[in-house]
């Protein structure tokens, strides 16, 4: 029987809280002792030195405690300090060529969008990562659908990792009266409908919904688009197209970052953005954004190697 796991499941900052509740206590302790020894009449040099002695030590160690706790409250919801998820460089294989043939010569801004974003229980999802949350939010007209969002959590049917809670927030409390993947799945697919799915490291999220297919009976199959290789596209001499970096430089707020629906309404945001600059560089249609996307590949993985 393992019996430490209780204390290395603990957070950092709640360890050293308790560190130094048992230094005061134990300053407390001393002052107690002092306290009444004088009271007895025990009047020695040491005695008299002990009690501020105490006093002080009291105050050190509650001021340096907020100090501490701030800095890793701090840490602990600092995203922008959080490693990045990992680009996937398989996008050419998520668009089906007979759907391509269908809808390739289609006019980007005639097409209804999903663009998705999901939440994990961590970075790995040929490890065993799974899903826990799941948004999306439609571009049609040329424009940011105001009907309402698909947004759902999701039990994951495991424990979710403290450092995964650092990103998104979401706890095993928040899990546990919500519905498994395969309920969640097919509503979010009649959400979509026939729409091009749109997401940022789009090979990422879709890793996560393809290997779901089995238990779920839920295929997608839809045409992609990947915001992060259209930025690549659009301004490849600049090495940094994070989501936050793509968002700054457009003069986009992003709002609830790392959460399901804060980051699909900025994803959107920052494709309706890239749609007219598209236009402008002569990608006016579906086909040729996504033979963009895909030449893009190669770029990317050489950038990310130099």
């Amino acid at each position: 029987m393992d019996h430490f796991k209780f204390i290395r499941a603990m957070s950092v900052r709640r360890l050293a809280g308790l560190a130094f509740a048992a230094l005061t206590l134990a300053a407390l302790g001393v002052l107690v002792v002092t306290v009444w020894l004088l009271k007895a009449g025990a009047f020695t040099a040491a005695l008299w030195a002990a009690a501020p002695g105490a006093v002080v030590l009291i105050v050190i160690d509650a001021l340096v405690w907020f100090q501490i706790d701030r800095l890793l409250c701090a840490r602990a919801y600092n995203k922008g300090a959080l490693p990045a998820r990992p680009e996937l460089y398989d996008f050419d294989r998520l668009n089906p060529p007979m759907h391509l043939e269908e809808m390739g010569g289609k006019r980007l801004k005639d097409l209804t969008f999903v663009v998705f974003d999901t939440e994990t229980t961590g970075l790995r999802p040929s490890d065993g990562d799974l899903i826990i949350q799941v948004a999306g939010v439609k571009v049609r007209d040329n424009r940011l659908c105001e009907e309402a969002p698909f947004d759902r959590l999701v039990n994951p049917g495991r424990t979710i990792p403290r450092e995964s809670i650092r990103f998104h927030g979401i706890t095993d409390d928040m899990v546990a009266d919500q519905p498994g993947i395969a309920q969640v799945l097919p509503a979010f697919k009649a959400f979509v409908g026939e729409a091009v799915l749109v997401a940022h490291n789009a090979a990422f999220d879709m890793r996560f919904l393809k290997l779901q297919e089995a238990a779920t009976g839920v295929r997608f199959d839809n045409l992609v688009l990947d915001t992060l290789l259209l930025s690549v596209f659009l301004d490849a001499e600049n090495r940094d197209h994070s989501l936050d970096a793509i968002a700054q430089r457009l003069a986009i707020g992003i709002e609830g970052r790392h959460t399901a629906l804060g980051d699909s309404i900025a994803t959107a945001k920052v494709f309706l953005r890239m749609l007219d600059m598209l236009e402008a560089r002569g990608i006016t249609t579906l086909r040729q954004a996504i033979d963009a996307s895909i030449k893009m590949e190669h770029v990317r993985a050489v950038q990310k190697r130099f």
